[in-house]
């Protein structure tokens, strides 16, 4: 099926993804899953990769394989970073400092607010953390990205 996706659709699809993985943050936000600076971090490729693939399909046909050889690179990015994460909340390595003073980095603390740490998932899904997942939706839409790009 995503074989029969042209280069447009495959940019809108990748769209549709992105904001339906950014709406679930939202909502588990919502339930009361507080996001660490790393998480808040992680949403930026979200953020610039929603307006960018939808630019990328109403975009002409040239358009089409740059955006989406940048989607990928800026998809890859955030999947690594994701597997950073994980890493952080497994313990394999340490997080940076800025990840449990219940404040964003580079500011002072919000003491009205429980600090989040970075490397304690706030819940898991089968067996897989928020960052895990982001790792594993951002790393296939970058496969899904290229394919597109190759297309076009």
């Amino acid at each position: 099926m995503l074989n029969s996706l042209t280069a447009k659709q495959t940019a809108y699809l990748i769209a549709a993804v992105l904001f339906a993985t950014i709406a679930g943050a939202w909502i588990f936000q919502f339930m009361g899953y507080e996001p660490c600076d790393l998480c808040y971090k992680q949403r930026w490729g979200y953020y610039v990769g929603i307006p960018l693939a939808l630019a990328t399909g109403f975009a002409g046909p040239r358009a089409l394989k740059p955006g989406l050889y940048l989607l990928a690179l800026i998809l890859a990015a955030n999947a690594i970073f994701g597997v950073y994460h994980s890493g952080v909340e497994w313990k394999w390595w340490e997080g940076p400092t800025t990840c449990g003073a219940g404040g964003l980095s580079g500011g002072l603390p919000d003491l009205s607010k429980p600090a989040v740490l970075c490397n304690e998932a706030a819940i898991r899904i089968l067996g897989l953390s928020l960052a895990g997942w982001n790792a594993v939706i951002s790393a296939a839409l970058c496969a899904l990205a290229l394919m597109g790009a190759r297309k076009s």
